[in-house]
């Protein structure tokens, strides 16, 4: 795995992680919560942000199982698109749920968020609340 790229608008959101926090980027002037981060926000155009620290709650809104196309042998993920009770989408891995089931029913599936290490860097991932 490669280690994630660190930019200045990003660095609150991987020091959260290394605390297990789901921290979301907020706009001062309007308050409009954004992800991925980005300098500028798309509603008010103001520079100036903070960070929310988020529920880390939500639910599936779709999802795809994933194989490496150079590692066919390993296994596969199951990458969603999660929208947080905040109401900000985040791509992420579905974990503790089959991963060979390509007729699996995760849409609207209620998460929570998790920490997971692979290859040496900790990583936000969603497993399911409640009943599979």
């Amino acid at each position: 795995m490669v280690d994630p790229i660190i930019q200045h608008d990003d660095r609150y959101f991987w020091d959260g992680i290394a605390v297990h926090r789901l921290l979301i980027q907020r706009c001062v002037a309007c308050h409009t919560l954004r992800h991925p981060p980005a300098p500028m926000c798309g509603v008010c155009g103001s520079l100036e942000w903070d960070a929310q620290e988020s529920s880390g709650r939500g639910r599936v809104l779709t999802w795809i199982l994933s194989r490496h196309p150079n590692a066919p042998d390993e296994n596969a993920r199951v990458v969603v698109l999660v929208e947080l009770d905040e109401g900000v989408r985040v791509v992420s891995n579905l974990v503790d749920v089959p991963n060979d089931d390509p007729y699996a029913e995760y849409d609207d599936m209620a998460v929570a968020v998790d920490y997971r290490e692979r290859d040496g860097v900790l990583l936000p991932v969603f497993h399911p609340v409640g009943k599979l």
